[in-house]
């Protein structure tokens, strides 16, 4: 961590005050002063941009791409690749500069934004105190708004036996400077399907994903989950669906630092009365906001939980509009780039509100489209609703399915291309409020469904939008077509 002296150590006010300096509060920073005349101040204990950058989104990536190009060429005749592990950790270290935020905090002091270190906390209306690294206090005082961008941390599962053999968790996994040999992973979610993907492709050879429910990805369409897994066990990883963990016993635990196998062999119990042994274990059962320790209760709002916000990322309940929520904090959508799009429409509605106007940009129309990419082998990504969401959420429902592997475009991607498109239609409005899309080379079609779920675009106008042959993006046509075969075929049944 750098030791920047970010600010005047003696300034104790700031228009803007941000709990939490990742990514999304550093956003929410930078929109709330570049063109207002406000000034802001990021308050971090840890690294200036936070879990995203140091600890998940960069990092994985880092592990993954090329995990993914060494697939391809096994996939394509007359190509090959070596995997240098070494290698891919080291410039995974690049990834994440190290661990070191100095060039973050240039950025911040360059945009206007400065820095405090040390962890903040709420004492009453636009009261902060911030708990230096060495103990110190200090008193700051927001004369507009404060913004809790704070994330969130892996939750560990009640499990007898679990916590207390120190096990691996998202920032262990994704920081790795030791492959074990055997893992098992506790999930079947995104990070769990990610984790298991590099684990496998970096070369542990007994990888074991214990989950609870019967599929994998369950906030995914079934078919997603199905093809990940197939991909897994292909690759020889060991699936215990519908199972839990009972037990977890541990050799001599010990705090040896992120990344670095915590003690002796693990042994772990699952429900049915199987046993499993590995040198680690990876806990990715979902996540846990970072609010129980923030001074919520001086303002009246509960702490642990999620912070319930309006479509200006204010706090419910809290009076006169100063209190913002943005990123994992407010539950909306766990993601990095939700956070931020989040944090742009907070920063723009304090500095509104501080010239007196009323805030015109909403965070509503964002949130019926979330965009998410799965960078496993395949990839999957999706934005809007499920088929089952939308029918829950009293939708009248039209839904169209294709493969990907009739696509000129995917059979020069793989050999054996295996992958799936669906687009979930409202059928009263004829336009597309969930799309997904599962195969190699499919994450950059997820921007599109985006654009034509906000811009609520009608099927008649999506057939202008001609793709490029041979790419991927034809998916977008022979959805179309087959939907067009499925409406005449009923109209002449009709």
């Amino acid at each position: 961590m750098s030791e920047t002296a970010a600010v005047d150590p003696d300034r104790d006010e700031w228009d803007v005050i941000v709990l939490g300096g990742a990514a999304a509060g550093e956003n929410a920073a930078l929109y709330a002063t570049q063109f207002s005349g406000l000034d802001a101040v990021l308050v971090e204990a840890g690294l200036l941009g936070g879990e995203c950058s140091y600890w998940a989104c960069m990092p994985s990536k880092g592990l993954l791409r090329p995990v993914e190009v060494a697939a391809s060429a096994r996939d394509l005749p007359g190509v090959s690749a070596r995997m240098d592990v070494a290698a891919v950790l080291a410039r995974r270290d690049t990834i994440v500069n190290h661990l070191d935020d100095a060039s973050q905090i240039k950025w911040a002091l360059g945009a206007g934004i400065d820095v405090v270190r040390g962890y903040g906390r709420l004492t009453g209306p636009r009261a902060v105190t911030v708990t230096r690294p060495d103990g110190s206090v200090r008193r700051l005082t927001a004369r507009e708004a404060v913004v809790v961008d704070t994330g969130s941390a892996p939750a560990v599962p009640p499990v007898p036996g679990l916590a207390e053999a120190l096990p691996w968790t998202s920032q262990d996994v994704t920081n790795l400077h030791e492959v074990p040999a055997r893992v098992v992973i506790l999930g079947g979610g995104v990070v769990a399907c990610e984790a298991a993907t590099w684990l496998r492709g970096l070369g542990v050879a007994e990888l074991t994903l214990v989950y609870r429910g019967e599929g994998l990805l369950p906030g995914q369409e079934p078919f997603a989950g199905e093809l990940v897994a197939e991909r897994l066990r292909r690759d020889g990883v060991r699936l215990c669906p519908g199972r839990t963990i009972a037990r977890v016993d541990r050799e001599n635990p010990r705090d040896t630092g992120k990344g670095w196998t915590h003690g002796g062999e693990v042994t772990v119990r699952l429900d049915d009365g199987t046993v499993v042994a590995a040198d680690e274990i990876v806990v990715a059962a979902g996540r846990v906001p970072n609010t129980g320790d923030l001074g919520l209760d001086s303002v009246g709002v509960p702490g642990g939980g999620f912070l319930e916000v309006d479509e200006f990322q204010a706090v419910r309940g809290v009076d006169g509009e100063w209190l913002y929520a943005i990123g994992d904090v407010c539950g909306r959508a766990l993601l990095t780039h939700m956070g931020k799009y989040q944090a742009r429409v907070a920063g723009e509605a304090i500095a509104a509100r501080a010239r007196g106007r009323k805030p015109e940009v909403s965070a509503e129309p964002g949130h019926r489209a979330v965009p998410q990419v799965t960078f496993t082998d395949p990839e999957v990504g999706s934005a809007g609703l499920t088929e089952r969401r939308a029918r829950a959420a009293g939708i009248e429902v039209e839904t169209v399915e294709y493969d990907l592997a009739g696509l000129a475009g995917t059979y020069v991607l793989r050999e054996d291309y295996r992958g799936r498109a669906k687009l979930v239609l409202d059928k009263e409005s004829d336009t597309i409020v969930g799309a997904t899309f599962v195969g190699a080379g499919i994450a950059e079609l997820v921007h599109s469904a985006t654009v034509a779920i906000v811009g609520r675009i009608p099927v008649a106008a999506l057939w202008h939008a001609v793709p490029s042959y041979p790419t991927v993006s034809e998916a977008w046509l022979r959805l179309l077509e087959t939907l067009n075969t499925a409406r005449h075929q009923r109209n002449q049944g009709a």
